[in-house]
């Protein structure tokens, strides 16, 4: 049985165009590159290990259409239903709540008003989460790849970053045949108010939703910087979350895989589940 299925986050879509339009080549970059960030955090040297993950759930191109070379100013590209999220992500960021009026002119304020890694991450987050919410054929879609890859795989832990953490885990709900020993979220919005989280499926209810079934145990990881994740933790807003950790990561790089992927509270919760070599006495 394999350890490790790999669901990745928003800004992916570099990978697909790099590989010449391949999803196959995209998820392998993507699955190296993964194994050299779990490789830190458990501290092994490269190539002392075989691989940890079987494979990156990848389903990036399903979210993007225009390449990167032929888009215009963010506050004229992103349309109706992303310039909701993006203003609704600003809101529990706390930025422009007192703001009403024409949402294409609240974008350019929010826009010139945040600072440049935050423009960047927005200009990522709000299309692709708007695509994934509001299209339906779109969002089965990406749910497929990840069940695929889990019947696939048969893998013990999950792995989910950032909007990974949503598709993976409407996908156990929406096929309970899936099961998995772990499911790990990195960096998760699954919680954010009036963007997320009264729009997943199912619906939680009454201000709660709940662990699929077909996960065994969840544990949740956020930096405190990290402004994908709003709130943080998600025992407040989920049953069944058995364990979170709140990490100090990086101020600036403050929602990558890399530096989650890196960090020493996720290696605890793998190391059960892949081996370390020993380490060589001399």
């Amino acid at each position: 049985m394999t350890a490790i299925v790999g669901v990745h986050g928003i800004g992916k879509y570099d990978y697909y165009l790099e590989a010449g339009h391949s999803v196959e080549g995209a998820a392998e970059a993507m699955r190296v590159k993964w194994d050299r960030y779990l490789h830190r955090s458990l501290a092994v040297t490269e190539g002392e290990a075989g691989a940890y993950v079987a494979e990156i759930a990848y389903f990036s191109h399903l979210l993007n259409e225009v390449e990167p070379a032929k888009r215009r100013a963010p506050e004229e590209e992103m349309d109706g239903p992303a310039q909701e999220v993006l203003a609704g992500w600003a809101r529990e960021l706390g930025v422009g709540e007192h703001l009403t009026g024409a949402l294409k002119k609240f974008t350019g304020w929010l826009l010139d008003k945040l600072d440049t890694r935050a423009v960047a991450f927005a200009q990522m987050f709000a299309p692709e989460v708007a695509t994934y919410l509001t299209d339906a054929r779109r969002r089965e879609q990406a749910q497929a790849v990840v069940a695929s890859a889990v019947r696939r795989n048969r893998p013990q832990v999950v792995i989910a970053h950032s909007l990974g953490s949503v598709v993976a885990y409407e996908t156990f709900w929406s096929n309970p045949d899936l099961k998995v020993e772990l499911l790990i979220t990195l960096g998760s919005p699954l919680g954010m108010r009036n963007v997320i989280f009264e729009r997943l499926l199912p619906t939680p209810i009454d201000g709660r939703g709940e662990r699929p079934a077909g996960v065994g145990r969840w544990v949740n990881i956020a930096d405190k910087h990290d402004i994908a994740a709003i709130p943080p933790l998600l025992d407040g807003s989920f049953a069944g979350v058995d364990e979170e950790h709140l990490v100090n990561l990086d101020w600036i790089d403050f929602h990558t895989a890399g530096k989650y992927l890196g960090c020493q509270a996720i290696s605890a919760h793998l190391r059960p589940y892949v081996t370390v070599p020993e380490p060589l006495v001399l």
